[in-house]
């Protein structure tokens, strides 16, 4: 989810990029936002969008380091 709002996304790309439910994406934006790994930005009435802060950017890069030691870079899974 952080990765599809990196360059901004509204709720809708969001929940289908992640495949999401309406609940699940009410859910975990409230988390991300609450948390301050994304920002909410308002462009109009009553189109929102969403963008990965900085502190969002960090956590993207500590996953991605985490998934290299385990070698699970490409979209491999564990087996």
């Amino acid at each position: 989810m952080l990765r599809l709002g990196e360059n901004g996304a509204g709720k809708t790309k969001l929940m289908y990029g992640a495949n999401l439910s309406y609940i699940q994406i009410q859910k975990y934006l409230g988390f991300l936002t609450k948390h301050g790994f994304i920002d909410k930005l308002v462009i109009g009435n009553p189109s929102m969008t969403y963008h990965v802060s900085d502190k969002g950017k960090g956590l993207l890069t500590s996953i991605d380091s985490v998934l290299e030691v385990l070698e699970l870079n490409d979209g491999e899974s564990l087996q």
